[in-house]
């Protein structure tokens, strides 16, 4: 009993810790929103927060309304651009048409507007929306200077929400290289950048792209350079229709991070993690080099050596009937195995000189229903104990054998080695070069600058209110665990594992249980040791309840007659005590006779 008390007690302390561990948890998301909303500002506080000290008991509102107050940029940055002024200031649009395709397809004819997200969590928050689909957009803006890479950072982030959900389609943003030659107003897709980067999806291919064009030193040429694929999950960035913040930092040491939400979900090397290489190998295989005819390249060969058995007989079948098999009694050797169905008519519109003479369908005979078999009957096929097949020479190691041949290797004469792949072409203009067959994508607080920190204030004051807003509107922590286990059902395998079972084990534990049953009189004969007679309670009572009855049934004049004669009743008691007695003597006899028959006496006597 103790060990299942201290069971329950542990069972018990579990389920309070998940209990608290719950708790704990829903407090931190009110404290977070309330922290991210007291940050604001007075001016940006809850509604109605500004009365409280006028209103002690004011009523709780459904879900808080976090003000929203457009990001101020501060510190050095590049580009800046919230859309909260309502207006394309700043913006061109493109007018151009992509090379090479259908001329109906070929204008850039997407429309763009600036507004709220249709279920916006902040009145007020404005952004550029994608408002077309299966169509081209593009549109751009310039750098208030621009930015080269020397030894600063390039830290480039902004905010995609995709409102109705992403079928195929991408929300990256292009970096434009700066030239001489750049016009906005003729941004197409083979305008020069320098890099491009953000998500992009199509079907089941969840990217997030970071592209970056090397300009080659010995050619001039340009080449695109992907970083490695994230190994994170990206699916739920794409599919949840909330707002994201994506950041890429580029470091004059040639790293890079790419972060959702700021959680890094991609970093690497500029040197290292990019396909194809920034450099390329030092030696190449030679293309003029070819292998000699008398190159031997087999590993094992035939044994020219070896000479095929006298007996090896290589005519004989796979398969042989079986000689011993017997035809089965009631074998229909007469009646075939399928026959015309006898009620099939031949269509109305059968035409025979279009369609041939009509034959009816086949069905089984029912004949040979009860029957082990109709037709011919042939005997089964077995497996040929004598079949060994065309005869090959075994295989030994080859003498000859010159490995695997390879062209020799010489000096590549393309080489070069960069060590500063981060030195790119320097960029003037930010642009949105895309074709979607989704609509309302929500782009919103793009900001490019060398500064971390000032980049973090700007996802603070941006995103970071978009969140809390979010979150305050968000369902509670039940909800949110009912539809985290619709997207990933085995998250119910832990629910039940942290919560039902520890419940079930403790009904089990501590709700039920056998009483232990007493022990028979049988059962103590089996013990060497004497023991008392055993009289079952419900026994007991039976017992007096039929002495009572029985003194109830006894006439009147019975009953006085025992009342009046003391000495009656003396003489009773007496006979009852010698009738104890006589009982008790009996019980030792018993009990004596027990231990003498028992093997333990039988040992103890032979010992004596």
């Amino acid at each position: 009993m103790d060990l299942k008390a201290q069971l329950c007690v542990l069972l018990l302390a579990l389920g309070l810790c998940v209990t608290l561990q719950v708790s704990a948890q829903e407090e931190d998301v009110d404290v977070d929103v309330e922290d991210d909303v007291g940050d604001l500002g007075d001016d940006e506080l809850l509604d109605g927060e500004a009365e409280e000290e006028e209103k002690p008991a004011p009523a709780p509102a459904a879900a808080p309304t976090v003000t929203y107050k457009a990001p101020e940029p501060r510190g050095e940055h590049f580009f800046a651009e919230s859309f909260d002024k309502g207006t394309l200031d700043g913006w061109v649009v493109s007018q151009a048409k992509k090379d090479d395709i259908d001329e109906e397809i070929a204008k850039y004819d997407g429309k763009w507007e600036v507004e709220e997200m249709k279920d916006t969590k902040l009145p007020g928050d404005k952004g550029l929306v994608l408002k077309s689909r299966a169509k081209h957009h593009a549109i751009s803006a310039l750098l208030l200077r621009p930015f080269t890479f020397d030894t600063k950072p390039l830290i480039v982030q902004y905010e995609v929400n995709f409102q109705n959900g992403i079928d195929c389609g991408g929300a990256y943003v292009k970096l434009l290289s700066q030239s001489p030659d750049l016009s906005l107003a003729q941004f197409v897709d083979k305008t020069p950048y320098t890099i491009m980067f953000g998500p992009d999806k199509c079907g089941e291919d969840y990217k997030l792209h970071f592209i970056f064009r090397h300009k080659n030193p010995k050619t001039g040429e340009y080449e695109e350079k992907h970083a490695k694929k994230p190994e994170s999950d990206l699916r739920t960035y794409y599919t949840d229709k909330k707002t994201h913040l994506y950041t890429l930092v580029l470091n004059p040491d040639n790293s890079f991070e790419i972060l959702v939400d700021q959680t890094v979900v991609n970093s690497g090397s500029l040197l290292s993690d990019m396909t194809p290489s920034v450099n390329p190998p030092a030696e190449i295989e030679d293309p003029d080099d070819h292998k000699p005819e008398d190159w031997d390249e087999r590993p094992k060969i035939q044994d020219p050596d070896a000479v095929k058995p006298d007996d090896w007989d290589e005519d004989a079948p796979a398969k042989i009937p079986d000689e011993d098999a017997v035809k089965p009694d009631g074998w229909l050797d007469d009646e075939p195995e399928y026959i015309a169905d006898p009620d099939a008519i031949k269509p109305e519109d059968w035409d025979e000189d279009m369609d041939g003479e009509w034959e009816a369908p086949q069905v089984p005979n029912p004949a040979c229903e009860s029957a082990p078999g109709c037709g011919k009957w042939e005997r089964p096929m077995i497996d040929n104990p004598n079949y060994k097949g065309k005869w090959k020479p075994p295989m030994i190691d080859n003498p000859n054998y010159q490995g695997v041949w390879k062209p020799r290797k010489i000096p590549n004469p393309d080489f070069f080695e960069d060590l500063h792949p981060f030195r790119m072409t320097p960029v003037s203009a930010v642009g949105l070069e895309l074709w979607s067959m989704s609509s309302d994508i929500f782009f919103d607080n793009f900001f490019i600058t060398y500064d971390r920190n000032t980049a973090e204030l700007w996802a603070d004051e941006g995103w970071g209110l978009k969140k809390a807003a979010e979150g305050a509107a968000e369902p509670g922590l039940m909800n949110q665990m009912i539809s985290a286990a619709e997207e990933k059902p085995w998250l119910w395998v832990v629910y039940v594992l942290t919560v039902a079972l520890p419940l079930v084990l403790i009904i089990v534990f501590c709700c039920t249980g056998k009483k232990k049953p007493a022990q028979s009189a049988a059962e103590y004969k089996k013990t060497d040791e004497p023991q008392p007679d055993v009289k079952d309670d419900a026994e007991e009572e039976e017992e007096k309840d039929e002495q009572e009855e029985a003194k109830a049934e006894e006439p009147e004049e019975n009953r006085d007659d025992a009342e009046d004669s003391p000495a009656e009743a003396a003489e009773e008691d007496e006979e009852a005590e010698k009738q104890e007695e006589a009982e008790d003597q009996s019980d030792e006899k018993q009990e004596e006779e027990v231990l003498r028959r028992s093997p333990r006496s039988k040992g103890r006597a032979r010992k004596e």
